[in-house]
């Protein structure tokens, strides 16, 4: 199978398919790409679902599975599927237990949230696919809340019921050295304190989005 990018006829816009062992269009992942295109989705999000839902085809076209039969326990298989290696998915060596995971949780996850996206849209549309990876669920307190779910208030909503449990990526933090390079070269009494603030506050992490912007800020007054 393969992912292959396409031009939207009269919009030149561009877009991506996903093409069986026979060179032709996925007619459903076909379908749901040019839906998310129309909706004004980035190129760059189209071609990460192609990408997702051609590892979803050829996984359900290995187990000789129809995509609208699948269920949530071939989904899970479809989980495990993933953290193999390639020889694995293909069935070509037999993988040890203690073997370490081909992708992370995160990517497994995003690929999941594809899937589902794609089987809510079929839902939509009319295809008799089941509940696939989606199940009814009352909200409950201190859950997540739909928007406007006090309208319908106790009524079940959808929400994925497979994902893995991701680890957090914590934030580096500018050692003492970068720091005080910081606030050196601070010529305004303000803009020390401002930067002193945040070093003393724990908000002076390399990746936090207030010091990125406070540090360009000050390099646009300082240029």
């Amino acid at each position: 199978m393969l992912v292959h990018p396409v031009t939207v006829p009269g919009s030149g816009t561009r877009s991506w398919t996903v093409l069986g062992d026979d060179d032709v269009p996925v007619v459903p992942v076909d379908r749901f790409l040019a839906y998310l295109t129309d909706i004004g989705r980035s190129p760059n999000t189209v071609k990460a679902y192609a990408f997702d839902l051609k590892n979803y085809w050829e996984f359900i076209s290995f187990r000789g599975l129809d995509w609208r039969e699948a269920r949530l326990e071939d989904v899970g298989e479809f989980v495990a599927w993933l953290q193999l290696p390639p020889a694995g998915r293909a069935g070509e060596v037999a993988v040890l237990p203690s073997a370490a995971a081909e992708v992370t949780a995160a990517t497994v996850n995003r690929k999941l949230a594809a899937v589902s996206a794609f089987y809510a849209h079929q839902a939509r549309n009319g295809a008799e696919v089941g509940d696939l990876l989606a199940a009814w669920r009352a909200g409950g307190r201190g859950g997540w809340k739909p928007f406007l779910h006090h309208i319908g208030k106790g009524k079940p909503y959808r929400g994925r019921v497979i994902s893995l449990k991701a680890p957090q990526k914590l934030p580096r933090i500018l050692t003492a050295a970068e720091a005080q390079a910081i606030l050196d070269a601070c010529t305004r009494l303000r803009d020390r304190f401002f930067f002193a603030l945040l070093y003393e506050s724990g908000m002076f992490s390399a990746g936090h989005p207030l010091l990125r912007k406070l540090i360009s800020a000050f390099a646009q007054l300082r240029g």
